[in-house]
């Protein structure tokens, strides 16, 4: 693939860590401005050459940090505006609940499992006594912007109870421009390795990618904590379908225009192997009552043209396998698999990626990965050699053991032989001095010919004010 650069254009500094990067047009307005959305909160938009404060939920959310020394997977994660947003005022947040925080659903921390297949305890494990042993709640509303120009709370979509205080998504809501429905990722839960298999249970939220259709009103303002669909009332129930599952953990959902299709782009973050990115153009989603029935009757659902990207039997194209130093040789380590059984049951179901990047990479043109951060089309003619591929961003280049630590760009592209692609690092020229840089968000405008680079000082979201936006320009 043939090598790009690109210049990173600052456009707003001292930020908390920015979660979501997207763009719209206010009402009454004529300009497309970009709206960012911090972990702890805050949503800024950018015009007439300033800041301004969309809206500030911060009382609202969880208090962050304060249980993982510093680190937090918790927060604002989610904000979309409807499609007709410049005439309808809808616009749809997923965050984390304050005064909900658990105790988790395994003692000893979201770090504390570790699947060991000599011991099929460890293989077999479930959520039990969801409504104490769990660690917070999400939820997802529906908001309008007033003629006054305030924001306010129009109802709940979801409350979803979480085990642990990762993998809950970001970046995590998107509305599809196919079916007009706002989609919601999940993420698997958290801890490590999915220690209940959540992700690949019909019955479980965790896991999925779900679309809901906004405009059918289940007339509840205000749903019951669950975590299952099953638990869900039956208008509830109703508004949804499922997209996929074997989902670990997710930075959203993308849309590329694809003659009167779309491509849809998935990235799934890794264990400790790889970082895998998806693609695909068919699908057919199952409606959740159809799930219910087909449990209900201890029967299958018809899954063809389901998506299933394989975790946690695989982690990308690789079977998911736990890592352990050699003791005879510290410099090597011993990768066994994890899940023999579910890898070989979700053999043929699941859906190869499009590319993937590793966590150990001999290759001197690469960079070994740490957690993938963003993907996103670029469908502009300024920066020529990414226009039409797909470009993401990870959190930090591992090998580089000096300080300080600096995040990755790179881009593939779709190949219509449905072969593994392989990707190539974009190589910017932006000088950071002695501050880290980790690359946390991904964003574009409307119609992707612009992309949006959110970079933080840190990784612990308590370290405020560290994060800055950047325009990704030739």
């Amino acid at each position: 693939m043939i090598k790009v650069k690109v210049s990173l254009r600052p456009i707003v500094s001292k930020l908390n860590l920015p979660t979501v990067l997207k763009t719209t047009i206010l009402p009454g307005d004529s300009i497309e401005r970009l709206f960012i959305a911090t972990q702890v909160g805050e949503i800024f938009y950018i015009g007439n050459g300033g800041i301004g404060t969309f809206l500030d939920i911060r009382p609202r959310i969880i208090k962050l940090g304060v249980s993982s020394g510093g680190y937090d997977e918790r927060g604002l994660l989610g904000l979309a505006f409807h499609p007709e947003f410049y005439y309808n005022r809808l616009f749809y947040l997923h965050y984390s609940v304050a005064g909900t925080q658990g105790p988790g659903a395994l003692p000893g921390g979201f770090e504390s499992f570790k699947p060991n297949p000599c011991d099929p305890g460890t293989l077999t494990l479930r959520w039990t006594n969801r409504e104490t042993r769990y660690d917070h709640i999400d939820t997802v509303e529906e908001w309008i912007l007033q003629s006054n120009g305030q924001p306010q709370k129009r109802r709940t979509l979801l409350n979803i109870r979480r085990p642990f205080l990762n993998h809950n998504g970001v970046n995590s809501l998107n509305f599809s421009p196919e079916t007009g429905k706002l989609v919601l990722t999940t993420g698997d839960g958290g801890s490590g390795y999915d220690p209940f298999n959540l992700s690949q249970d019909d019955m479980e939220i965790a896991g999925k990618i779900i679309e809901i259709d906004v405009v059918k009103n289940s007339f509840i303002d205000n749903p019951p904590i669950v975590t299952r669909f099953n638990e869900l009332p039956v208008p509830i129930q109703e508004t949804l379908t499922v997209i996929a599952k074997g989902v670990r953990n997710i930075p959203g959902i993308s849309f590329q225009r694809f003659y009167n299709r779309y491509i849809k782009y998935v990235g799934n973050v890794g264990q400790d192997l790889v970082e895998s990115i998806f693609s695909f153009l068919h699908y057919k989603p199952i409606p959740v009552p159809q799930l219910i029935q087909a449990y209900l009757m201890n029967s299958e659902p018809d899954q063809e043209g389901f998506i299933n990207f394989g975790w946690r039997g695989w982690e990308g194209a690789f079977p998911t396998s736990t890592t352990t130093g050699c003791s005879a040789n510290p410099a090597l380590n011993q990768k066994t698999i994890a899940y023999y059984d579910e890898a070989v049951k979700t053999s043929v179901r699941r859906l190869q990626p499009l590319t993937s990047y590793f966590h150990e990479d001999p290759r001197t043109d690469k960079f070994r990965a740490t957690a993938l951060t963003g993907v996103q089309p670029y469908m502009g003619n300024e920066i020529p050699g990414l226009s039409g591929n797909v470009v993401f961003t990870d959190l930090a280049r591992a090998k580089e053991s000096q300080l300080p630590v600096k995040g990755a760009l790179a881009f593939t592209r779709v190949r219509t032989d449905c072969k593994l692609n392989d990707f190539s690092v974009i190589e910017t020229d932006y000088n950071f001095g002695s501050q880290s840089a980790y690359y946390v968000s991904l964003g574009t405008n409307l119609n992707q010919t612009r992309l949006y680079l959110g970079v933080y000082g840190s990784m612990k979201v308590v370290d405020s004010n560290q994060g800055t936006v950047f325009e990704i320009v030739p």
